[in-house]
């Protein structure tokens, strides 16, 4: 029997023959929030730090509360109110959520500082404050939950993002597992990038004891989890300070529970309850394929320029959308290398201010594939993306929009995008390094991947748009990617329609 993390990816495929009977109607009258509400507690504005006056003209206080209420508005707040037609009103955020559900909820951890006493803060974005809901020191209990980690005895303040499941299944049902992680990648990209223009280095875990974490969170295991632990530094911490990611066991003898359950068991079969070492921590320095006889393309390009002290990527950040339709034209190729440069070469950005080395749990398990329908100066077709190389190499030479419209569930941001990226996994071997946690691990990275793809496509004037639902099974046979490769996530791009 395989593991339950092959079980639960197998079992929320979709697939042309099945798909209608997974498509059920939104009883919109159990519409989750996407807001957390505390009865009580004690709030903390975080708008009076949102302006834009010259720090030179701030008391070090107030420095301080700037630096904190532009990282958290920036990575999860609402920059915008869309109406519906149903149900109220959408409220927009810097990172990108699958249905604008929102299932993420961020919190702030405070070991005691000049500005946040000892206790449990969670973010409220519907008003950009703190609400804090505890009021005692509870930090020797989140060193403990973390296994001890040498970063968490050199800092203050530590963030932790969790999921309420429902928010997410109530549409999306078993398959919203995928999708929870892939939002909390999106919100762990944003704040990769708020950091740095903050002043602040997140540090990423994602080993945790997790029955205590959400007892120190006082979550409501039932409907909602810890997914990371990120202790905020001041500078670049040493490599030997904390693991990112730490194995979970691999469980193959698992029941097989009914629709419906399945994401809420495989969660629970996703904890954490010992440290454990994982069985390599050395990342992969080489493309993984390099087909014989293919076409190689250089992606070779400048860096994007950011701007004096960032204020073009902060710009970014604010009003970044995901697009509804796209023209059909054709991007250019020194467009797509601009996009994949951002994405995937960070240590080119560090004169800039940015992380060099930002935080992923093993980028080295994620490959990526781009369809070409339309970019001026390359050939159609599907190419791997060799990120040490910096180049493409061709697999198939076809005009793919028809079959990437097919694969996207007939949505026709697949038919009109210009370049269309997927990220894809060999589960079977992430799950022997990591175990069945491994599956938090590739959704997370595959979102943060997104996300920072997302944000050169906007800054480049270009549209943008992640795809979570697609047919696994065929995106392999269509495009010729190898079977091994498991899909994990869709990116499209593409010149923008004005409507």
């Amino acid at each position: 029997m395989s593991s339950i993390a092959s079980h639960y990816h197998e079992r929320t495929k979709y697939a042309p023959d099945t798909i209608a009977t997974k498509s059920q109607g939104l009883d919109w009258s159990k519409q989750p929030s996407p807001f957390k509400e505390y009865k009580l507690g004690k709030t903390l504005d975080l708008k009076p730090y949102l302006g834009k006056e010259a720090l030179e003209n701030l008391t070090p206080e107030a420095i301080a509360w700037r630096r904190l209420s532009q990282m958290l508005y920036c990575t999860y707040g609402i920059t915008a109110k869309m109406a519906t037609l149903m149900g109220p009103p959408v409220y927009l955020r810097a990172a990108p959520s699958a249905g604008g559900l929102y299932p993420a909820e961020l919190y702030l951890i405070s070991r005691g500082t000049a500005l946040l006493p000892p206790g449990l803060y969670n973010y409220q974005p519907q008003n950009h404050a703190l609400l804090q809901f505890w009021d005692e020191a509870v930090w020797a209990n989140l060193e403990q939950a973390c296994f001890e980690p040498e970063i968490l005895k050199q800092v203050d303040l530590a963030l932790i993002t969790s999921a309420i499941f429902y928010r997410s299944a109530w549409r999306y049902e078993d398959r919203a597992y995928r999708r929870i992680f892939l939002d909390t990648g999106h919100l762990l990209g944003n704040l990769e990038l708020a950091g740095a223009i903050n002043q602040f280095h997140p540090c990423l875990l994602g080993g945790f004891n997790d029955q205590a974490m959400n007892e120190l969170l006082y979550l409501d295991t039932e409907q909602e989890g810890v997914m990371t632990v990120i202790p905020l530094t001041d500078s670049t911490p040493s490599p030997e300070s904390y693991l990112t990611a730490l194995p979970s066991p691999i469980h193959s003898d698992y029941a097989l529970v009914q629709d419906g359950e399945l994401l809420n068991y495989f969660h629970q079969a996703t904890q954490i309850t010992q440290f454990q070492t994982p069985t390599s921590e050395v990342s992969q320095t080489t493309d993984k394929y390099n087909f014989p006889f293919c076409l190689k393309i250089s992606t070779q390009t400048n860096p994007i320029h950011w701007g004096i002290h960032l204020e073009e990527l902060e710009q970014t950040i604010l009003k970044r959308r995901s697009t509804r339709a796209y023209t059909g034209a054709d991007l250019t190729l020194d467009e797509l290398n601009q996009l994949l440069h951002f994405t995937y070469q960070p240590a080119d950005y560090a004169d800039q201010g940015l992380d060099p080395q930002p935080d992923y749990f093993d980028l080295s398990l994620l490959q990526t594939f781009v369809v070409v329908s339309g970019v001026t100066g390359l050939e159609e077709g599907c190419y791997y993306y060799a990120p040490h190389a910096q180049e493409l190499r061709q697999i198939r030479f076809k005009n793919f929009r028809r079959d990437v419209h097919f694969l996207c569930l007939g949505q026709e941001l697949g038919r009109d995008a210009g370049a269309v990226i997927f990220h894809t996994a060999d589960l079977k071997l992430a799950i022997q390094k990591y175990g069945d946690r491994v599956y938090r691990y590739l959704h997370m990275d595959a979102g943060h991947l997104g996300q920072r793809l997302n944000l050169a496509a906007i800054h480049l004037g270009l549209g943008v748009s992640g795809i979570g639902g697609f047919f696994d099974d065929q995106v392999n046979e269509v495009l010729g990617i190898p079977e091994d490769e498991a899909v994990i996530y869709i990116t499209t791009l593409g010149r923008p329609r004005v409507r």
